[in-house]
């Protein structure tokens, strides 16, 4: 049958928070690391998301790998697709969310296109324009010491402007509230007056759900996870989902690997290792003796144990890191070694594993030689577990966004795998 909707997603855990919401419907959800062989495109699921590790990519670079992406995408047999970026509209003033956007559309023919980074769920809303973390503006939330790409900004068509080359306008939440045929023409007036860039104000699911019906016939949709989970409902058209098989069954023993620092992951971190093992790793120590410490840690931690090997950190010791590394190496060393840990955990035998933070999740991911996973049950909104094969063995594994989850996550990950 082929790809009914085609993903883009600019960080792993991204795609995985996309994959598992859409996988909520029922319908079949494949998720490809990268962009895949094009003789894969013959075994293409209803729902197709390609995860990228473009978010803090040079932007031709990002621009090349998503239309990389868009072509097998099409190849596959989608003709409706969907660029998602975190729902924090992680960027800089350069991109990477308008350039991909506009170079994506151009290869569509696309003249118009909506961003909606809100996640009501996760306590993302945007209302007039401006983006909140749950009460909070963006630019006052912990986004404003991101690492990457510090938000100093909460108003999107602001942040959105200098990235495009179109003009950016706004449909509100006073427009969304009167409903899908209300939102059709708030989008034909604008693209009268030639506005390519539309945000769309929402606050909560409903709005979701409006937004989706009015513009689900659109080229390209972009914005953050929740948008795109109506879409499998409104494009089903009365054929029942397929019926997903069983799970493969992975021994105990789990390996935890932390490498985001955002104010939430610090205190999941907290709180597993009142409960765990952990050991935490120094950029400025890894950049001079590389992992071998952390790997003879772990080769005396018994696998029951779950460990937890971590490079969260407060902003001041971020700071002080990249200050003397440089941000890009910093950043770095940290994922080198998880990278380098997470295969030393395989191979000696570990076959569950839970990720914290995009960048992290891409260097993972990449060592393990994973290509194609398995969408399953959800651990929090946006985090599923998903299963895959590394080195000939399935493993289960979830990749977390830095700001996802409760406190409690890495321990509520693990239940959740045995009670599945």
């Amino acid at each position: 049958m082929g790809a009914v909707l085609g993903c883009i997603a600019d960080d792993f855990t991204g795609a995985t928070d996309l994959a598992g919401l859409l996988a909520r419907s029922g319908a079949a959800v494949s998720l490809r690391i990268g962009v895949p062989d094009e003789s894969e495109a013959e075994t293409a699921a209803e729902f197709e998301v390609i995860a990228l590790k473009c978010r803090t990519a040079p932007v031709e670079e990002a621009i090349a790998s998503c239309r990389a992406a868009l072509g097998w995408l099409q190849s596959a047999g989608a003709s409706r697709f969907f660029w998602k970026y975190c729902s924090t509209f992680d960027s800089t003033p350069e991109g990477n969310i308008g350039p991909v956007a506009e170079a994506l559309m151009a290869d569509l023919g696309a003249s118009q296109t909506i961003y909606c980074p809100a996640f009501p769920e996760n306590g993302r809303s945007i209302f007039m324009g401006n983006l909140f973390v749950g009460q909070q503006p963006l630019h006052e939330s912990p986004m404003k010491d991101h690492p990457l790409t510090p938000m100093r900004d909460a108003n999107l068509m602001r942040l959105l402007a200098p990235q495009v080359r179109g003009e950016v306008g706004l449909i509100d939440r006073l427009t969304v509230a009167k409903g899908p045929e209300a939102v059709r023409a708030a989008l034909a007036e604008h693209a009268s007056n030639g506005v390519a860039h539309l945000v769309v104000d929402a606050v909560a699911d409903a709005d979701l759900a409006i937004i989706a019906e009015a513009c689900q016939d659109m080229p390209l949709l972009t914005g953050g996870s929740a948008i795109a989970q109506p879409l499998p409902a409104l494009y089903a058209k009365g054929q029942g989902a397929p019926q997903r098989g069983s799970a493969p069954s992975v021994p105990e023993g789990a390996l935890v690997l932390s490498g985001s620092c955002s104010q939430m992951t610090r205190a999941q971190v907290a709180a597993y290792l009142a409960q765990a093992p952990g050991y935490k790793l120094d950029p400025l120590e890894l950049a001079k003796s590389g992992p071998g410490a952390a790997l003879n840690w772990l080769k005396g931690q018994a696998p029951e144990q779950n460990p937890l090997i971590y490079a969260t950190a407060e902003p001041d010791e971020v700071r002080r890191a990249q200050s003397e590394l440089g941000v890009s190496q910093a950043g770095e060393v940290v994922e080198r070694a998880l990278a380098a840990i997470s295969v030393a955990a395989r191979d000696q035998g570990t076959r569950r594993f839970v990720v914290a933070g995009g960048e992290t999740s891409g260097a993972v991911t990449s060592a393990l030689g994973v290509t194609r996973l398995d969408i399953r049950e959800e651990i929090a909104p946006g985090v599923p577990w998903c299963f895959a094969k590394s080195a000939g063995s399935d493993i289960a594994i979830t990749l977390k966004s830095g700001n996802f989850g409760a406190e409690s996550f890495f321990a509520d990950a693990l239940v959740k795998l045995d009670a599945s």
